[in-house]
């Protein structure tokens, strides 16, 4: 295309973008992590406080009762810690999705070639048909695990069409007729603080 037909569609476009960027900019976000004592951590929608155990040898994360036990090394940095709990939730979400593929991808008629977890600043998943590749965001893991389910089957779909057209729509209602409500309760949850780039 030439760039006067993309500059006018960008232009009919505006009103669209300029609510889109208001709704970005409204919601609720999460305050910034400095991997503490007490501090509040989230998995699968559920609360956990934070209890931070100091002490030589291997990192490691772990849930017990209402807690989230992070254990580091005497004075690891925030950076590190951020680091160590970021891995573990990509652990968390790696090891949930397999079992949702197991059940939803016989039910779409589809196979990703591959699903992959990725730290992703404006979208909860992405996908390229032609390749059959999905990614689904980090921060799904701190949702409710109907959030996460509502992201795969969502790029499932779009293995099958790649717009949101009457077609996608069709599509998704027809497999999952909540998912209209998944979607908007995803959308309300608190999205990430800018964390620094770690």
């Amino acid at each position: 295309m030439d760039m006067n037909t993309i500059r006018a569609f960008a232009i009919s476009k505006l009103g669209w973008i300029r609510k889109q960027q208001e709704q970005l900019q409204a919601q609720e976000r999460e305050m910034a992590r400095e991997y503490l004592e007490r501090e509040t951590h989230f998995l699968w929608g559920r609360r956990y406080l934070m209890q931070v155990e100091e002490k030589p040898g291997r990192s490691s994360v772990e849930i017990h009762h209402a807690a989230l036990i992070l254990r580091v090394p005497p004075s690891s940095s925030v950076r590190r810690r951020h680091v160590i709990v970021r891995e573990w939730y990509r652990g968390m979400l790696k090891d949930a999705i397999p079992p949702l593929r197991t059940k939803w991808e016989p039910i779409v008629g589809v196979a990703a070639e591959d699903v992959t977890v990725r730290r992703m600043k404006t979208r909860w998943g992405s996908c390229t048909p032609r390749k059959g590749a999905i990614r689904v965001n980090l921060e799904l893991a701190k949702k409710p695990p109907e959030c996460l389910e509502y992201i795969l089957v969502h790029e499932l779909v779009h293995l099958l069409e790649p717009t949101h057209n009457a077609r996608f729509i069709a599509h998704m209602d027809r497999l999952m007729p909540e998912w209209r409500h998944r979607r908007d309760e995803l959308n309300r949850l608190p999205v990430p603080h800018e964390d620094r780039g770690y």
